[in-house]
């Protein structure tokens, strides 16, 4: 055998090992009841505007210079919602969609993001404040 085959065939033996990075995808705990927890594949620095049923609600930020890994909106009635995401600095997919929140247990919903600066020049418009669904509060979370 060559003398440069053997250190190719150990590289070649160790790059699937080092390529494969596991996704972030399984639940680490339970969701509460009356939660949805939208987990994000990579970080979010925000803000994110969350629609519920038609309805804006307020997502509390994270702190300053940090990013977030989930969405977290407690407070939901059982049932089925509809919802919208949407961010100047990020891309959602899916963005919107249904999801149900059954009584007894939580819903989490995977959702990829990628980063996307809606706003090249100068500042973001300023959006009027969310007027939020009574009992539902919605925050980003590490």
């Amino acid at each position: 055998m060559r003398r440069w085959l053997a250190p190719l065939i150990l590289v070649l033996m160790v790059l699937p090992g080092l390529g494969c990075a596991k996704l972030r995808n399984k639940p680490v705990k339970a969701v509460p009841e009356g939660t949805v927890l939208f987990a994000f594949n990579r970080k979010v620095r925000g803000p994110v505007e969350l629609t519920l049923d038609g309805v804006r609600v307020p997502v509390a930020p994270v702190a300053k210079n940090k990013a977030a890994r989930s969405l977290v909106v407690t407070g939901i009635a059982p049932g089925k919602h509809r919802f919208f995401l949407s961010s100047p600095r990020d891309a959602f997919g899916p963005d919107q969609g249904d999801f149900e929140v059954t009584a007894g247990q939580g819903t989490r919903v995977f959702t990829f993001v990628q980063a996307f600066n809606a706003v090249l020049y100068g500042k973001s418009e300023e959006l009027p404040a969310a007027e939020g669904i009574p009992g539902v509060k919605a925050r980003l979370e590490r």
